[in-house]
């Protein structure tokens, strides 16, 4: 069988990417395709996680052993086959690329293919740029101080009273349109 998923992106909107990988291939073949299909180093921590239909994480599947607890069942991607996890169309998943911010890509198991096989996964179709691998706290930093500085003191003083914005500011517009200031109030 042939697992048709296809992968997108929640930071970037016109970001696609097709993948096509038979069902006994691993998950290490899968996450090594996508990282492939999207230019990313390997030496980054990832996860794939099999969600229900509202994107909430049900199983993880990990790059390396993480030492879990025997209580919960442990999946490395190297050991798993798709076919032991996914079964139905349009199950869900979040492939984790970047651990310290969580930042994933949402992937949907599109079609199952019966009576075919692929000797190696093929990313089918890549449409837009990837968001980065990860993000530079630093410049992330500076960016928000950017911002924080347009916040209150861009606009004015923050310590402005509602009272103060009585019709009476706006002489001059109470006859435009035939409406008063008061009669277009909500």
């Amino acid at each position: 069988m042939i697992f048709r998923f296809l992968i997108l992106s929640d930071e970037i909107d016109d970001f696609v990417r097709e993948i096509k990988i038979d069902s006994e291939a691993t998950f290490m073949e899968l996450h090594n395709i996508i990282i492939e299909s999207v230019g990313y180093t390997k030496d980054q921590m990832s996860s794939f996680f099999i969600c229900d239909d509202d994107w909430s994480k049900r199983t993880e599947i990990t790059l390396v052993d993480m030492g879990t607890s025997s209580e919960e069942d442990s999946y490395i991607m190297e050991e798993t086959r798709l076919e032991e996890l996914l079964e139905d169309e349009e199950q869900k998943l979040l492939y984790v690329f970047d651990y310290l911010t969580e930042r994933a890509f949402f992937m949907d198991l599109r079609e199952i293919i019966p009576g075919q096989t692929l000797d190696k996964p093929v990313c089918s179709r890549s449409e837009g740029m990837p968001p980065p691998q990860s993000i530079n706290f630093e410049e992330a930093d500076a960016r928000n101080s950017v911002a924080d500085s347009f916040n209150e003191d861009f606009y004015g003083d923050s310590e402005y009273d509602m009272d103060e914005l009585e019709s009476g500011g706006f002489e001059g517009l109470d006859n435009i349109g035939g409406n008063s200031f008061e009669e277009e109030r909500f």
